[in-house]
């Protein structure tokens, strides 16, 4: 791993310090996830202790500080890391930890856990999708939309919905940055209709009850 710190250089080099981090956390994320399969490691265990270390920066702004200050050493880093992470952390994540906190680069352990993530995601065929709706849809219809979905888009769909009131036509499909047109949604028809007839019978609720109070 410690190659990283040579692609990283040349980069901030190749660019004139003018530094795209996301590039930057990709470089980082690809030499882990590299590193986890030469050395026969799970895969999902690797995603998931590297997720619970992200979790844990959000949910401690202390110690998010101490790791991202430019005032505190790699090598103080460094050991506050084994110190918090030695019982619960692979040796892999670890001297992850120690290549990355050498080349102070701490502060974007959050944007190298999502590139990480995408490079997972690809493996796995999944795939984040956006599916916007005037009115919330219950999980009965998020699995009847994720096996149609999952026989159009090639992988698995994973769905988070958005409830947007002004959606017209029941619903809207988003798969990264391509909203699907007519041809996916007429493919979900069924899906479509059940939508609109929910959300009309909710908003028919509402007017019912605001009627009666």
């Amino acid at each position: 791993m410690e190659n990283i710190i040579s692609q990283d250089a040349q980069f901030v080099a190749e660019n004139d310090g003018n530094v795209d981090v996301d590039k930057i956390a990709e470089i980082y994320a690809e030499a882990y996830m590299n590193a986890v399969k030469s050395n026969n490691n799970s895969i999902d265990d690797a995603v998931d202790e590297f997720a619970s270390l992200v979790n844990i920066l959000k949910s401690n702004d202390k110690f998010s500080s101490v790791l991202a200050s430019a005032r505190i050493t790699s090598d103080e880093k460094i050991a506050l890391l084994e110190k918090a992470l030695k019982k619960s952390a692979s040796e892999l994540f670890i001297n992850f930890l120690k290549v990355v906190a050498r080349r102070n680069r701490l502060d974007i352990l959050a944007q190298i856990y999502r590139q990480a993530r995408i490079i997972f995601d690809k493996q796995h065929k999944l795939i984040p999708v956006v599916i916007t709706t005037a009115t919330e849809i219950d999980s009965e219809l998020i699995n009847t939309l994720s096996a149609k979905l999952a026989e159009i888009i090639g992988g698995t769909p994973i769905i988070r919905n958005v409830v947007d009131p002004k959606t017209i036509g029941g619903l809207i499909v988003r798969v990264g940055d391509t909203v699907y047109d007519a041809s996916l949604i007429t493919q979900l028809n069924s899906v479509r209709k059940q939508i609109i007839e929910r959300s009309a019978q909710e908003i028919q609720s509402r007017r019912n009850n605001f009627q009666n109070e």
